[in-house]
């Protein structure tokens, strides 16, 4: 945790929320990657982002990651796509939500990007299929 005796509370359960959502192999590796320059943004995503919305109690993390996997692959952000369907695995959006939402996403934002976060996503559950099976 980057923070310490000006730690808020929506940092705190950031923090928290960004762990259950992503992993704590993904969180350490993050924050041990954090320098002076880029942490005030890691603090940043960490409050509002995980803090003000992830954390907000109308939606299911479910639904949270079925709506962030469309907007990212809407907006071709690649390394976003990919890590968000790794972290299904936590959030409990199916694959089967993903394809749902893929087609949202081919009809709304179009069918390039549809087919980039296709690819992305099937290159994912390539990786955790394997990794299950070792």
């Amino acid at each position: 945790m980057a923070k310490t005796e000006t730690t808020s509370e929506r940092y705190r359960q950031g923090a928290k929320t960004r762990r259950a959502v992503l992993g704590d192999v993904h969180v350490d590796r993050a924050e041990r990657a954090t320098t002076d320059f880029d942490r005030p943004f890691q603090d940043l995503i960490t409050e509002a982002a995980w803090g003000a919305v992830w954390a907000r109690p109308a939606w299911t993390a479910r639904e949270r990651s079925i709506v962030t996997i469309a907007l990212l692959a809407a907006l071709g952000h690649d390394e976003e796509v990919a890590m968000h369907v790794r972290a299904t695995a936590n959030t409990g959006a199916t694959r089967e939500d993903i394809t749902e939402a893929m087609l949202h996403v081919a009809i709304y934002a179009g069918v390039p990007a549809a087919n980039r976060a296709i690819r992305i996503a099937k290159q994912v559950y390539e990786t955790l299929d394997a990794e299950r099976e070792a």
